[in-house]
């Protein structure tokens, strides 16, 4: 692992990692990310881009598609009415 600082998120550990460090060590930085490691790369202690493991974006889409699904599965369905699109927008005034 690059730097000392690591912080916690969700269940994946994210190392955070200066650009002047990610732009030294990017080799290391991207054999580590092929093996499972995600960096948070800072620039003057800000967050600036996440670096990840190219296939852990379409995990997380679709784990959060499939819990959506499963909780909307378990709502009742609500009857408002018919509606028209230019209802949908109307001005309060």
């Amino acid at each position: 692992m690059l730097g000392n600082i690591t912080t916690l998120f969700d269940t994946a550990m994210e190392h955070l990692i200066s650009a002047a460090d990610a732009n030294r060590n990017f080799s290391v930085v991207l054999r580590e990310v092929r093996e499972g490691a995600s960096y948070v790369v800072t620039n003057y202690g800000k967050p600036v881009a996440r670096i990840v493991p190219a296939g852990r974006n379409a995990a997380i889409t679709s784990t959060a598609r499939e819990l959506l699904l499963r909780r909307l599965a378990t709502q009742d369905v609500s009857d408002v009415g018919r509606w028209s699109r230019d209802e949908l927008y109307e001005d309060e005034a």
